[in-house]
């Protein structure tokens, strides 16, 4: 009797033992999909990580394998050593990591049997066949010579290579006619022409385009170079760049390199929004052999993706978001990490809660490839490496092709409010002295606020009450396109009321601003200036993203006024004024990282007024114009702000010093909750010390009905990852006898951001 390990895309920390029925015993191979039974009712896909004849020990009947699914295997035993990784080190379970990887397509999840990939089919038009000879040929044209439609629309066919047995496709031979479809029905019913369906991929096809050699300026050759001799010594190489440096020529030239050797290329980018501009650029130069991947797609399409990377060893590049580092690569030689501080590369929810800069170095590592991280402004770990010489170091100083660093203006808000300059308004007069400016020399302008809707905060100006998320301990921002009090956490949304909630007064103040308000007083200060909006309620959708970039990129839009969604990279040269509108918020988050991030924002969005021709302008509101990290912005001084931060981040033990991890537990009862959060704290620091604090309470209490509270473990560097995960499993393991326990939900953020 032989048996095989199903590993199940559920929750679960194990594989389950699975009896394999005779038919199937000489067909099964490791890593292909099986379809298995679970529970009483259930029908699940699962991936065979193991075969053997050892009969398990369970207090059940072990069940026979339900369905094979695949001749051969659908991933490689490279990429489950990676998964057991990214399970071992972000702290879940094995099963959570195959179901994050795997397209949904691959998945089944139901009573059904069915699978869920459909491959696309297209009606072809072929020879019939009893059409076998020169003499049948020439009877079938005698056949149909008096129908003059029948007699062209066979040449066509003909002319189309049909007459060599190939299937042609119904759409394109009617079109190259110019002929109906009742004139191919005509032909099918004389049984000359036969209709089928016939499977074709979703994946565009195009011919590689042989393109003139990339032309790098002087500064980009000699970091070229610099990069490669790098990476001759060092596994994980740190571009540090300038903004519009011309990062993607060197890219480029470095896939080409990979490519003349017979590798893969992994090109990670931070946002689905960025492949608008890269992707059309990167097709020039490769043609067929470039692949996107992210989760805006079809599960169909990301399931002939998946299977062309699998079947294929030859080079290709992969153009994706962070879900891409699962792909099954054979022959991978090389991942770029484009931005590679962006906190879009951190998975938040649901677990694995991973972060793919530092996965894919991983990843690069197991395939014995190189790691190249790119950024105009590093993330403070990939910063300290690079200086320490863990990591290599290449530095690009100056501008590219000449572009002119944008001057930085510091509007003290809280001083122009003091003297009545800015009464009634968002925009200070400088602000609306550089858009004016900008609109009469047909220029562009970018603004900037990190807070969608028009207010985010209604009061009573009689109680002062506040109206709050039912489900959430959040207020509700107001948004005027609806009408709408909203919950930015769990979408719970009220129309806006007549009157106050607790006292029933009429006099309802709106306070604060955010996108949509800032939208409406632009509209009102210029009139005559088309203007577009980018955030969560606008682009809800890629494809809707993508129009009002592509709108905004051609220039039928002259403002556009956007949250985080227009910081990441937008290379748009007719900007000349970014307008930051309250950088406070930023800068005042309770977060360690708050000044590192600010910076790094504030850098990215005011980087689309780098200009060719003359200076731009980045003009930044604050009610703190002394700030220091403010001066550091305006100097331009990375270097200052890395040594500073560093500096506090040492002292208080902080990462990059120290490995951080966040328990978060959450429970409708918050009494329970919080002697349950006591306890493990206790038990926490039995086993670690000082490194554990907490339980605390965040700043938002509660979201979508459960109150949180959260535990910081601050793990040395020195204690390997299999050593921490034994202890947090021991304790987690006695906390399952606590009463109460099993009532609450938990999970660990590793390396939170």
């Amino acid at each position: 009797m032989r048996y095989a390990e199903v590993l199940l895309p559920l929750p679960l920390a194990n594989t389950f033992t699975y009896r394999i029925p005779e038919a199937m015993a000489h067909v099964l191979v490791l890593y292909c999909r099986v379809v298995v039974p679970f529970g009483k009712k259930h029908f699940y896909t699962g991936i065979i990580t193991e075969i053997h004849d050892r009969c398990p020990d369970y207090p059940v009947e072990v069940k026979d394998i339900h369905e094979l699914l695949d001749a051969k295997p659908v991933i490689t035993a490279c990429q489950l050593s990676f998964w057991r990784w990214i399970s071992t080190y972000y702290l879940c379970t094995l099963g959570e990591v195959c179901k994050a990887a795997l397209p949904n397509g691959f998945i089944v999840e139901s009573t059904s049997q069915k699978t869920g990939f459909k491959p696309k089919t297209e009606t072809c038009i072929r020879l019939a066949d009893h059409i076998r000879t020169e003499a049948d040929l020439q009877n079938t044209l005698a056949r149909i010579r008096r129908s003059k439609l029948q007699e062209k629309l066979f040449h066509d066919f003909m002319e189309l290579g049909g007459i060599q047995k190939n299937a042609v496709a119904k759409k394109k031979l009617l079109e190259y006619s110019g002929i109906n479809a009742s004139v191919l029905n005509g032909l099918r019913k004389r049984g000359i022409l036969v209709a089928e369906e016939i499977a074709v991929s979703r994946i565009e096809s195009q011919e590689t385009v042989v393109q003139e050699q990339v032309l790098l300026s002087e500064t980009q050759k000699q970091a070229f170079h610099e990069i490669k001799k790098s990476f001759e010594t060092n596994d994980i190489t740190l571009l540090h760049g300038e903004l519009s440096d011309g990062k993607t020529k060197i890219y480029i030239c470095l896939i080409q390199d990979m490519m003349r050797k017979g590798l893969q290329t992994l090109f990670l980018i931070p946002e689905i929004a960025l492949t608008i501009q890269i992707t059309e650029r990167l097709k020039k130069i490769f043609g067929a052999k470039l692949l996107v991947y992210n989760s805006g797609m079809s599960d169909n399409m990301r399931v002939e993706i998946w299977n062309q990377i699998l079947q294929s060893d030859e080079p290709f590049v992969v153009l994706g978001v962070r879900s891409s580092i699962f792909l099954p690569f054979s022959r991978l030689g090389l991942i770029i990490v484009d931005d590679e501080q962006e906190l879009s590369y951190k998975q938040q929810d649901p677990a694995p809660r991973y972060h793919a800069r530092n996965a894919a170095m991983i990843l690069a590592h197991q395939h014995k490839a190189k790691t190249l991280l790119a950024a105009a402004t590093p993330s403070l770990e990939s910063w300290l490496w690079a200086k320490k010489g863990k990591y290599g170091y290449v530095s690009m100083d100056n501008r590219f092709e000449g572009s002119i660093q944008p001057k930085i203006e510091i509007v003290n808000v809280s001083e122009l409010r003091r003297k009545k300059l800015m009464k009634d308004s968002l925009f200070s007069p400088l602000l609306k002295e550089r858009i004016g400016a900008a609109l009469s020399d047909g220029e562009q302008i970018i603004i900037f606020q990190n807070r969608r809707g028009f207010s985010p905060l209604v009061t009573c100006r009689q109680c002062g009450m506040i109206p709050h998320c039912i489900n959430c301990d959040v207020s509700l921002a107001y948004h005027k396109q609806t009408h709408r009090l909203l919950c930015h956490y769990c979408g719970y949304s009220i129309p806006f009321p007549l009157r106050c909630g607790s006292c029933s007064s009429e006099e309802l103040k709106l306070q604060g601003f955010g996108t949509e308000k800032i939208e409406e007083e632009v509209a009102a200060l210029f009139p005559a200036a088309k203007v577009a909006r980018l955030d969560f309620d606008t682009a809800r959708t890629e494809s809707t993203c993508r129009r009002i970039l592509k709108e905004f990129a051609e220039g039928k839009t002259q403002i556009l006024i956007g949250t985080q969604m227009i910081s990441k990279g937008l290379n748009l040269a007719n900007v000349s004024v970014v307008g930051i509108m309250n950088v406070d918020a930023i800068m005042n988050m309770p977060d360690f990282r708050a000044y590192e991030r600010a910076f790094q924002l504030i850098f990215q969005v005011g980087g689309s007024a780098v200009r060719y021709d003359r200076q731009g302008w980045v003009v930044i509101q604050t009610m703190q114009a002394e700030n220091e990290l403010l001066r550091m912005i305006r100097q331009f001084d990375y270097p200052g702000m890395a040594q500073t931060q560093l500096k506090e981040r040492h002292q208080f033990r902080y990462p990059p010093y120290i490995r951080l991890i966040m328990l978060i537990l959450r429970g409708k009862n918050e009494q329970l909750l919080d002697g349950i959060a006591e306890l493990y704290a206790q038990r926490l620091r039995a086993k670690l010390g000082d490194g554990v604090s907490g339980p605390v309470v965040p700043p938002v209490t509660r979201v979508q009905t459960l109150f949180v509270r959260k535990i910081m473990l601050k793990i040395d560097l020195s204690r390997t990852v299999s050593d921490t995960r034994k202890i947090l499993e021991e304790v987690h393991s006695t906390m399952q006898q606590a009463p109460g326990f099993k009532q609450l939900i938990m999970h660990y953020d590793v390396d939170p951001q």
